[in-house]
């Protein structure tokens, strides 16, 4: 089975939990299991996520930019996250 990846900058939606169903942007990647979640509301930047990648589904979108700015070690701002997060719902909903 070809599974999407996991990876930092990644769109994902939770598939389990409180936040079962929200997008979210995975920031930061912890091991083989676990990675760190962010969308800018609830779970801002300085209040990530961590979450088991079995938990999370793949949208096959990703955020350059986020990618980037993380690893040059530039900070990110949670009305950011929030705009990448919309523009990639708009995408879900033109389709």
């Amino acid at each position: 089975m070809n599974r999407l990846p996991i990876e930092v900058g990644s769109v994902v939606r939770s598939l389990a939990g409180r936040d079962q169903g929200r997008l979210f942007l995975v920031v930061q990647e912890l091991d083989d299991d676990f990675v760190m979640v962010a969308n800018g509301g609830l779970r801002g930047i300085d209040r990530q996520k961590k979450k088991r990648r079995k938990h999370l589904k793949p949208t096959g979108a990703t955020v350059q930019a986020l990618r980037e700015r993380l690893s040059r070690g530039e900070s990110v701002e949670d009305h950011e996250l929030r705009a990448w997060l919309r523009e990639e719902e708009e995408k879900f909903v033109q389709v």
